[in-house]
Formats: C-alpha cells, sequence, structure tokens
C-alpha cells in the first residue's frame, strides 16, 4: 500500500485531512511548526490517533511519520 492510499484511507475513516493532523496535532502540543517537540516519543502521538481516531497501529504510524518529516502527502 502506498503512503497516499493510507492518507486517503485516514481520511475516508476520519475526514481528517494531513494538514488536519498537523493542526490538530500542533493544538495538543506534539509539534511546534513543522517539527515535534523534542521529547514527545512516536508512543505518544500513536496513542492519541488510536483513541482519539480509532485508526490501527499501521495508518496511525503513517500520521506520525508524516509529522516527523519522513513522509509527505507526495510520498509513493
Amino acid at each position: 500500500m502506498s503512503f497516499q492510499t493510507y492518507l486517503e484511507n485516514i481520511k475516508a475513516k476520519t475526514g481528517k485531512s494531513a494538514t488536519d493532523f498537523r493542526a490538530l496535532a500542533a493544538q495538543k502540543g506534539f509539534t511546534e511548526g513543522d517539527n515535534i517537540k523534542d521529547g514527545v516519543k512516536a508512543g505518544a502521538i500513536v496513542q492519541w490517533l488510536k483513541e482519539d481516531f480509532a485508526l490501527g497501529h499501521g495508518h496511525a504510524m503513517a500520521i506520525y511519520a508524516l509529522l516527523n518529516g519522513s513522509k509527505s502527502e507526495d510520498s509513493a
């Protein structure tokens, strides 16, 4: 499954786009600007995504990859 497909499936399930998740992560205090804040662990973000959006682990990790900059909306 391509990264783009992950994002499309996440949007279909939650109604939230990559941009929405970036804004929500900033509101939760996980990010500052385009970066994850020092000390914020992947597990905390994944737990939030699972609890608040009922995402599975793979989909939550896709959002984490988006937030930490290792993937983008244009990633294959």
